[in-house]
């Protein structure tokens, strides 16, 4: 048997009405618009930050300066936001010139912790992309430099805001399947999509810290949130199977490349005006490539892995990410003692009615419930939108705890560190062992 529910909202299931934390110093005095710079002017930082900031809540923020290393992409970046502020290739000297109110970091990941840090120190908050660093020793720098400024750091984890995860986060809380004691979690990246990593810097580990750090961070967070708790011990394996030398062909990039016709991989990149503009027109600065071969042999993250994560109120996790997928999505489950909540997410769907995802809750002893939200929302289905209100238009509640600050950017990027750590030498990585931050439950 099965009733099926369709809710045009994400339900009215109790959290609490708890306020969000002070992350932005000053927070938007009436009449008054808050000074922002930003550093790393690539294709996230332009739109997720760049465009639509300026386009919802122009009235309250205004940029006073923009920096990266390559000269004609923060020049293009400043074309592309339509604003007047100054460009720069030297941090400290953007820094020491605009004194900005906030700074958001959208570099390579490997670099997020020198921004951070001297951001905070220069005497800004400081909005990050995810993930917050890719080490440990990055996560101590960062969280020491908090406690030593009193600045704030917030963490982007868009997808804490999507009413379907916001959905599930309500239905645990509200005890719909009773104590949660483990959880299942599969994400699928499809041959598009996961091939575009190994393309870009993040194919390279130094850069990225794999994929078990850029992309699952925000994977772990989400289970982190959901769980409300800290992840203990990690045991994961990962392998390098499908892309970089594992093909009979290769070459620099895909525009130049001589096996076009039969590289299934093929990507002309020149069909992207925007990627041409932001990228190829300034490659000659930098020499990136944002077309990169997926078969380089210089590519040393994973392209499968299996993580197996151990809570502190004693949840275990089965996770595992795959980047050649066939198609894009997840699937996760979580078993309670009372029954088990579920979810089958597919992206890219084509949709012969109202697009919606589902939820199916079912009960020991009792029925099945499905459970469908709309998802027609753009940017994540919906969490961009909302998460850049919070932090723009904030509005002092957060019922569903979803702001995220540098604990939950170290907690979340720390279980990816010790998936790492312990495909590297076989055995299990404690968390509270790679920086002070101890494991607890019931985190607020």
């Amino acid at each position: 048997m099965q009733r099926r529910t369709f809710l045009q909202h994400s339900g009215t299931v109790a959290a609490g009405a708890f306020l969000a934390p002070d992350l932005l110093a000053g927070d938007l005095v009436a009449g008054k618009k808050t000074r922002v710079a930003m550093v790393g002017t690539g294709h996230r930082g332009l739109g997720m930050w760049g465009v639509d900031v300026l386009k919802e809540h122009g009235e309250r923020v205004e940029f006073v300066g923009l920096c990266d290393i390559n000269p004609g992409r923060v020049e293009t970046g400043r074309k592309m936001l339509g604003v007047s502020c100054p460009t720069f290739t030297d941090f400290d000297k953007m820094m020491k010139q605009v004194k900005p109110d906030v700074l958001i970091v959208t570099t390579v990941d490997a670099t997020h912790d020198q921004f951070i840090v001297k951001g905070m120190e220069y005497g800004a908050d400081i909005v990050t992309e995810k993930p917050m660093t890719t080490d440990e020793k990055k996560a101590q720098a960062i969280l020491d430099a908090e406690r030593r400024t009193g600045k704030k750091v917030k963490v982007t984890f868009n997808y804490r805001y999507s009413p379907h995860r916001q959905k599930i986060y309500e239905l645990l809380r509200a005890g719909a399947i009773g104590q949660v004691t483990s959880a299942d979690f599969h994400w699928y990246l499809d041959v598009h999509h996961g091939a575009d990593y190994f393309r870009r810097w993040h194919r390279r580990r130094e850069f990225s810290g794999s994929l078990l750090v850029h992309k699952a961070t925000h994977h772990f967070d989400l289970l982190n949130w959901w769980l409300e708790s800290d992840p203990e011990e990690v045991y994961a394996n990962g392998q390098l199977n499908f892309y970089g030398k594992n093909n009979a062909f290769r070459h620099t990039n895909c525009r130049p490349c001589p096996h076009k016709d039969k590289c299934a991989f093929y990507w002309d990149m020149t069909k992207d005006e925007r990627l041409m503009k932001i990228y190829a027109a300034n490659e000659q600065h930098d020499g990136y490539h944002r077309d990169g071969c997926v078969w380089r042999e210089d590519i040393d993250i994973f392209d499968k892995m299996a993580v197996q994560i151990k809570y502190a109120n004693q949840v275990q996790v089965s996770y595992s990410l795959t980047t050649y997928s066939p198609y894009e999505g997840y699937r996760i489950a979580f078993n309670g003692t009372k029954g088990r909540l579920e979810a089958w997410i597919k992206e890219k769907q084509t949709w012969d009615e109202e697009p919606f995802d589902e939820i199916q809750l079912t009960t020991n002893f009792g029925k099945r419930e499905i459970i469908r939200l709309p998802n027609n929302e753009a940017g994540h289905g919906g969490g961009d939108v909302r998460l850049r209100k919070q932090i723009f238009s904030p509005d002092g509640q957060d019922p569903y705890r979803q702001a995220a600050g540098a604990r939950d950017g170290a907690m979340s990027c720390l279980v990816g560190i010790a998936a790492r750590h312990s495909i590297d030498s076989g055995k299990p990585v404690r968390i509270g062992e790679l920086t002070t931050l101890k494991p607890q439950v019931n985190r607020t």
